[in-house]
């Protein structure tokens, strides 16, 4: 029997009872783009994929969630088509895209999707697309990002300094690791470790109160020789799996609230407890 947590595998009568029933329906979306030496070309996707299946598979019968086919092409900056492997799709094009099939999955019934992004790029494209789509259908669908949800555990496991988790560093090798896939740390490169600093800018989304205030993207702040960005050397399978298993938990708590809201509140309406 086919695995019902995909909804790829769901006939077309199967697609609409689910939608009929409140599914929440889980968008992956990542990137297919250089990794340094050491990691594979389709780690965003890959990352974005595992944790949507894990998290769908962490709540199952007790909330109805199905995991779409996941997009697999994005937008990367120009500078890192010199490394083979990067696709680019323009951002414009890319924002088109994410309209399209949401929306798509909104005319058919669903009320309830959530998009897991796994690259850092798409961050702005995709909320200007869910804007879009809740312009165009009235649902307001929303967007996550697995290495939000595990960013206090890896702030307590992690090895490397501020800026180790940048692009294809201890965040990314670690949980590549912890998946199984065939990564060589011997590969990577000492002169890519990100060494800007700033009290502003959080070059790895862990830093002090101001860090992460300001946006400057760290491709035009240290030039890269291998095209990652950060340090990969500390990175372990027990790492990687420490960070899934708590993206995973919150996953299921964000996926709990999700389930059960209702719609906006109507103005002076009372919170609940």
């Amino acid at each position: 029997m086919a695995d019902q947590v995909f909804l790829r595998n769901l006939s077309s009568p199967e697609v609409g009872r689910a939608a009929a029933a409140g599914t929440i329906l889980l968008l992956p979306v990542g990137q297919t783009e250089e990794h340094g030496k050491h990691l594979p070309i389709g780690s965003d996707s890959i990352i974005a994929e595992t944790i949507a299946e894990a998290a769908a598979r962490h709540v199952a019968g007790r909330i109805p969630v199905l995991v779409a086919p996941g997009i697999q092409y994005g937008y990367s900056n120009e500078i890192m088509r010199q490394w083979p492997g990067t696709f680019i799709v323009r951002p414009q094009v890319m924002i088109d895209l994410l309209v399209d099939v949401c929306c798509s999955a909104v005319k058919m019934g669903f009320r309830k999707v959530a998009i897991v992004s796994g690259h850092g790029h798409h961050v702005g494209i995709c909320r200007i697309a869910v804007r879009q789509v809740f312009d165009l259908v009235g649902v307001n669908v929303v967007v996550t990002q697995p290495h939000s949800f595990g960013r206090e555990a890896l702030a307590q496991v992690r090895k490397s300094g501020p800026g180790g988790v940048c692009h294809a560093g201890e965040y990314e090798t670690a949980l590549m690791l912890h998946f199984g896939y065939p990564v060589d740390i011997s590969r990577t490169d000492d002169r890519d470790r990100l060494r800007f600093k700033s009290a502003f800018v959080g070059t790895d989304g862990i830093g002090g109160s101001k860090a992460g205030s300001v946006f400057w993207s760290t491709w035009g702040l240290q030039k890269t020789a291998s095209g990652a960005l950060g340090d990969p050397t500390g990175a372990t399978p027990e790492t990687g799996a420490a960070v899934t298993a708590a993206i995973v938990q919150t996953y299921g708590a964000f996926l709990e609230e999700f389930y059960t809201w209702q719609g906006p509140l109507e103005p002076g309406a009372a919170e609940e407890e």
